[in-house]
């Protein structure tokens, strides 16, 4: 698993490489994202729900005293790939918090680029993005991992698959609505809640 790591953190993007690589791959060579067909219109939606939220996204102040207070050193590994509505939402909550602790360097790696990685963290069988992976900084020891998003969505898409037999274009609406009224705020105490977690278990 470590070397599984570590190749991985060698092909990582910070936050900002990230979002550079992306937008200008789709301004100049969309090609290079290596997309399915038909997923070009969603990594485009995408970009401009991040440039949204990377503006207007809030950490709470309860969750930015706790952030402040952290004790370790991580990196938060985030599996993502620019046509996942999920990572739209997910990624500038996950960045705005590391950028509020000292204790946390984010960095993120496509999906389809790193299978392995990908491989030893499915849901339910599911490649399913994005997938938040806890390291110890210094051993890279996998500490906890979250995803692919928050109770409260997954459960608006499982109510909707029940309801409607599928989850469709129109379940992609609900469940973008249930994202844009809850802020980030499930994001960040689902996600602030783990980090406790790893902080008790080590004993920080």
């Amino acid at each position: 698993m470590k070397n599984i790591i570590t190749q991985s953190l060698e092909k990582s993007y910070t936050y900002k490489q990230y979002r550079s690589f992306v937008t200008n791959a789709l301004l100049n060579n969309p090609e290079i994202l290596e997309l399915e067909e038909g997923y070009l219109s969603y990594a485009e939606l995408n970009e401009a729900r991040l440039n949204r939220l990377d503006k207007t996204m809030v950490i709470t102040d309860q969750v930015q005293a706790k952030l402040q207070q952290l004790k370790g050193a991580y990196i938060w590994l985030v599996i993502s790939e620019s046509w996942c509505g999920d990572a739209a939402q997910i990624l500038p909550v996950l960045n705005k918090m590391a950028e509020a602790s000292t204790a946390i360097d984010l960095v993120v790696v496509f999906r389809d680029q790193n299978n392995e990685l990908m491989e030893e963290f499915l849901t339910n069988g599911g490649k399913a993005i994005p997938k938040l992976i806890v390291l110890d900084k210094n051993t890279l020891e996998v500490l906890a991992d979250w995803g692919p998003r928050p109770d409260g969505a997954q459960k608006a898409v499982v109510d909707y698959k029940a309801e409607f037999g599928q989850f469709d274009e129109q379940g992609i609406v609900v469940l973008q609505k249930w994202y844009a009224k809850d802020k980030g705020v499930a994001i960040q105490n689902e996600v602030m809640e783990m980090m406790n977690s790893v902080a008790v278990a080590a004993n920080l």
